[in-house]
């Protein structure tokens, strides 16, 4: 089944992110505003019925309250209208003249086990505990870029974060730790909003040239050339409830690894 701006409520058909909420919702973010789907009606948010600041929506999460969080902000350059939140009813904007977020495009969301969001933006890393905000970048960290472009929690708490072109990192709350193509077996530095982690704790890393595994120690790396690969250059991984790993790539379509 095929959803559009043709025959149903999608406001856009550059969708750029998805969530599905307890009740089974699915949420879309696009780059005409926010779509709720559930099954059978369409509700429609933008800036013109509702508080969502900005219509082009990059990430969306929840939290354990059930309020749907949502990263603003355009691929290219610095628009955005910062993070927004809601809770079905009223809505709540943070960007940079209001808060300590460094900047208003924004790439990636992530919750923690304390209920912390992370947030990825164009400027660094961002955290806020609901009060506090504390902001990482390359001049105050261990952050190799400041393109943080997506982001994945392990079991331990450590957060890995994808950069446009500094590789991976990890951070401990404490150390920084960066897997690049020169001290690892990462095949590029240009990182999107591919980073998952499968049931053994594998995590799995999409670039623009090719697919990674790392298990903590060893690399495997999935190419056009060795693999069923259909495209080197990868946008979006997810891994499913069976442990398939779903590959959104650039150029060459939909890849599923079983």
């Amino acid at each position: 089944t095929v959803y559009n701006t043709d025959n149903s409520g999608l406001p856009d058909n550059r969708v750029k992110s998805l969530a599905i909420d307890e009740q089974g919702n699915k949420w879309i973010g696009t780059r005409g505003g926010l779509a709720k789907f559930d099954g059978e009606n369409w509700t429609v948010y933008s800036t013109g019925n509702s508080g969502l600041p900005y219509n082009a929506l990059r990430a969306l999460a929840f939290d354990t309250q059930g309020n749907i969080w949502m990263g603003t902000g355009l691929f290219r350059g610095p628009s955005g209208g910062g993070l927004a939140k809601f809770d079905g009813e009223a809505w709540t904007v943070y960007d940079t003249a209001n808060s300590g977020l460094p900047s208003n495009a924004l790439r990636a969301l992530a919750f923690d086990a304390q209920g912390n969001i992370w947030i990825g933006t164009e400027r660094g890393l961002a955290k806020f505990d609901g009060e506090n905000w504390t902001v990482y970048d390359t001049g105050n960290s261990g952050l190799p870029h400041d393109r943080v472009k997506s982001l994945a929690i392990d079991e331990q708490g450590n957060i890995w974060m994808g950069t446009h072109g500094g590789g991976l990192a990890k951070f401990d709350g404490e150390n920084w730790t960066v897997y690049n193509a020169g001290n690892s077996g990462l095949p590029g530095n240009g990182l999107h909003e591919g980073l998952a982690f499968d049931a053994q704790g594998n995590i799995w890393i999409g670039t623009e040239r090719g697919l990674a595994k790392f298990d903590g120690e060893a690399w495997t790396v999935y190419n056009t050339r060795n693999s069923g690969l259909p495209d080197n250059f990868i946008w979006i991984l997810l891994i499913d409830t069976q442990g398939n790993t779903w590959i959104g790539t650039y150029f060459g379509g939909l890849a599923v690894y079983r």
